[in-house]
């Protein structure tokens, strides 16, 4: 938004900001960590056989989340000036990196889980770096001096305020799938095979629609911050079309995938996979939209509003699971997000045009 209104000197406190509220935040997830992660393994039922294995490997990436915060931090500056593509080049390094550390830890070194852990944060430090690097000969004006570490009350709010909006959303998405999974954990291992087998096809059809949600944040948030607000109008209907049009590609190939995903050839999962997908791509043109909408009023600095669409979302699936899928059974499933996205993109929708309106009266 800074860089947009071409306030060169913002955009470096609010890097200065994030920093030191990444890294307060930081400190807190290593001692809440150091202290909680093994009796909550305990407390979520881990097998005494892996309860080992598994504090070893989450212990190595908690510890060290100051490494990844350093990484999502360099690469999001990037993106917030719209070079998004040397961003997904440092990415691309990250994981090419961290699958060639996977494999010589764990099969020529024989170091075990805990390996991946390490192999994760190496390969994200080393991108960290080469990213910190490529910023401070490219995009100079983005890193802070020691002038641009100052207790701005309100910037740091803001800050503060959007992580944390949008941390709490993804925490209740979260909570609202897990409810829904107990629900599906009641229909047996075949049934609980042909979801995971769906829901995989499903996230590789969305990820155009997030990533393309992704950019509509930055150029929103850009314009708003330069107050072309007609670009933003513009860009949005554009946004639409592009993910209407790749919903609809993968409606109608998603359903073919559901028996090569899977890996099983059981008709019992390749038929309810295949129902699934069948049904719930239908839906993805609304799904698509979710998304822009959600990301354009972030991008706009809204921050309640996708949080209540986020409740919409929670409460919606906790009906699902208490009154529909017990009399629909998996028909309930497959039919319980699809039916939520849409008095999800309704409420947003028109969150969206009532502040737009506000901005350009202003």
């Amino acid at each position: 938004r800074y860089y947009g209104a071409q306030d060169y000197r913002k955009p470096r406190q609010s890097v200065a900001a994030t920093v030191v509220i990444g890294l307060g935040l930081s400190a807190l997830v290593m001692i809440l960590g150091h202290f909680g992660l093994y009796p909550l393994l305990r407390f979520l039922g881990t097998p005494a056989s892996i309860i080992g294995q598994s504090y070893q490997y989450i212990s190595m990436i908690v510890s060290c989340v100051g490494v990844t915060l350093g990484y999502n931090l360099c690469a999001g500056l990037l993106r917030a000036v719209g070079d998004s593509l040397t961003a997904l080049y440092f990415l691309i390094f990250s994981a090419l990196v961290n699958i060639v550390l996977d494999l010589f830890f764990i099969t020529q070194l024989h170091l075990g889980v805990q390996s991946a852990g390490l192999a994760t944060i190496i390969s994200q430090g080393i991108s960290a770096i080469l990213c910190l690097y490529y910023i401070k000969k490219k995009v100079t004006f983005l890193l802070p001096s020691k002038s641009d570490f100052v207790l701005d009350s309100s910037l740091y709010l803001d800050l503060f305020g959007q992580g944390m909006a949008m941390g709490l959303m993804n925490s209740i998405v979260s909570i609202g799938t897990v409810t829904l999974q107990y629900a599906i954990n009641g229909f047996g291992p075949l049934i609980i095979s042909a979801q995971v087998a769906a829901r995989r096809i499903m996230s590789f059809a969305v990820l155009p629609l997030t990533s393309l949600a992704a950019g509509v944040t930055t150029f929103t948030s850009q314009n708003f911050g330069a107050k072309q607000f007609k670009r933003i109008v513009a860009g949005l209907k554009q946004s639409c079309l592009v993910s209407i049009t790749w919903s609809v590609i993968a409606c109608v190939a998603s359903p073919f995938l559901a028996g090569l995903i899977s890996g099983s050839d059981n008709t019992v999962i390749i038929d309810n996979a295949s129902r699934y997908l069948r049904i719930s791509s239908l839906f993805y043109p609304i799904l698509g939209m979710l998304f822009i909408f959600r990301n354009s009023l972030q991008g706009l600095g809204k921050k309640l509003t996708p949080l209540t669409s986020s409740f919409i979302e929670l409460f919606g699936k906790i009906l699902f699971v208490l009154l529909v899928i017990p009399s629909m059974g998996y028909l309930g499933v497959i039919l319980c997000e699809p039916l939520i996205w849409i008095p999800m993109t309704i409420q947003l929708y028109f969150a969206l045009r009532k502040h737009i309106k506000r901005l350009f009266v202003s």
